[in-house]
């Protein structure tokens, strides 16, 4: 079941959901660089910044490509509040991620709890 809530997800999330709201102003973006093409790959995504990190928790964990991105090249932009920031991202597999949704916006948080399978913890350290 989880292998077909994954790829269920992911279709609907790269076809409908994220071509939509990445149009939108104050979505907030995490940007990685695609670890095949070089390209920037932009990801629509919930989370916040507390102090000069900004944390989110991935529903696939690993399986995510954002993540395989980031395990490439952990240099990264974010787009928090319509203004981007670079930063390098950090994979945190001791964090206790549902206890980290706890501390993210509601909304987000509950949709990756609800529908993720390997959640995984990742904390941006913010350089600008």
């Amino acid at each position: 079941m989880s292998e077909r809530r994954f790829r269920a997800t992911t279709a609907f999330q790269r076809y409908l959901a994220n071509p939509l709201t990445r149009l939108m102003p104050f979505q907030t973006l995490l940007e990685t660089t695609g670890r095949v093409s070089g390209q920037p790959r932009r990801t629509p995504l919930g989370g916040r910044r507390v102090g000069e990190s900004f944390w989110l928790v991935s529903e696939f964990g690993t399986k995510s490509q954002y993540v395989r991105n980031i395990q490439a090249d952990p240099r990264v932009r974010v787009r928090i509040g319509g203004r981007w920031h670079h930063g390098t991202a950090r994979l945190l597999p001791d964090d206790d991620p549902v206890a980290r949704l706890r501390t993210l916006p509601k909304g987000n948080s509950m949709a990756v709890k609800a529908l993720g399978t390997q959640l995984l913890t990742i904390r941006v350290d913010l350089t600008d």
